[in-house]
């Protein structure tokens, strides 16, 4: 038998993939071209498929919508674990300059190899994105770590404004390098910069998947070490736990998975913050059941406004980026006076 605990785990579970089928379907259907759910059924199985319901549904829509949803679960999964590292309910991805740090390496990939091998979907452009990215969010981290540390420990509010300092830095490095672009790279980079799966494609797909499949079950079976670190470090090594070592697994996954995230779909913020908080009053403390939720949640929160972004304002095209701002920073001055950091 379930207890209660489980039953609520479950329940919230088997609400949001519903909750995320339904966005995806008003997504599928729904636009400038609107479609029947017989269209989409008939495309999908290839029975009596139409030209233009295949241009319309397996280039443009469904691409955008599972790249939507792998970069939402993705810095939700992120989130919750950097969320879980720090001890520290406003650490982010975003908020501690993670997403910053990849996104300048990526604009530096762009200016040096040429942002429109990207647009022409070169493979080799866009699988080596994410592995820059990655460096570039290493980069972050480490110099994030530096300053942030007090007396060999991680002090969580100079994390913080180390963060935002940090992110502030990388974003402004982003602007100076995308100025010395040509006008066509550097309105790519522009739009990028800003969280935008416009150019959506299946090489995308192909290019942040693998990083999903191989990291995101990493941080699922370490869901305990995070639960040990919420007792403190100390009680953690009480515990025979290599604090430092399982800090650095951690680390590099949630990093490896926010760079493919944003090598794909630019600098989204916010997802990472909202995320695991909703998921925590949902289905309790636990990290075992946080991450999954918190994923869930992600995925639901950035195929719901890449729709919003792209439907809204029609013909004219919004970034998901400010969408989910537009969400994200009132939520997140909420935090700051609950937390009074």
């Amino acid at each position: 038998m379930l207890n209660h605990s489980a039953k609520r785990y479950w329940l919230v579970l088997f609400s949001n993939i519903v909750i995320i089928l339904l966005a995806i379907y008003i997504s599928l259907t729904n636009g400038v071209f609107d479609l029947s759910v017989q269209d989409v059924l008939k495309t999908l199985l290839r029975m009596d498929p139409v030209p233009e319901h295949d241009l319309v549904i397996l280039d443009f829509r469904l691409p955008r919508i599972v790249i939507a949803a792998l970069v939402g679960f993705g810095l939700g999964v992120a989130g919750a674990t950097i969320q879980g590292i720090s001890r520290n309910g406003l650490a982010d991805p975003g908020i501690l300059g993670i997403n910053a740090g990849a996104g300048a390496m990526i604009v530096i990939f762009m200016l040096f190899f040429g942002g429109h091998r990207i647009a022409e979907n070169d493979w080799l452009s866009i699988l080596a994105m994410p592995l820059f990215g990655w460096v570039g969010g290493l980069g972050a981290a480490l110099l994030i770590y530096l300053f942030a540390r007090q007396n060999g420990h991680l002090d969580t509010q100079r994390l913080i404004l180390v963060g935002i300092a940090a992110g502030s830095g990388f974003g402004a490095l982003s602007l100076y390098l995308s100025l010395k672009m040509n006008p066509q790279d550097f309105e790519m980079a522009t739009v990028w910069l800003m969280g935008s799966i416009w150019n959506a494609n299946w090489q995308y797909v192909v290019a942040v998947f693998p990083w999903m499949i191989l990291l995101v079950p990493i941080i699922i079976s370490k869901a305990y070490i995070l639960d040990l670190f919420q007792l403190g470090e100390e009680h953690a090594k009480g515990l025979r736990v290599s604090t430092e070592k399982e800090k650095n697994i951690l680390l590099l996954t949630s990093i490896g998975i926010v760079s493919a995230c944003v090598s794909v779909a630019g600098n989204i913020g916010f997802v990472g913050l909202i995320a695991p908080h909703i998921a925590k009053r949902l289905v309790g403390i636990y990290h075992q059941r946080v991450i999954p939720i918190s994923g869930t949640i992600g995925m639901l929160l950035v195929v719901v406004s890449d729709f919003i972004a792209k439907t809204v304002f029609a013909p004219v095209e919004l970034s998901v980026g400010i969408v989910i701002a537009i969400i994200g920073i009132p939520y997140f001055v909420y935090l700051l006076f609950k937390t009074k950091v």
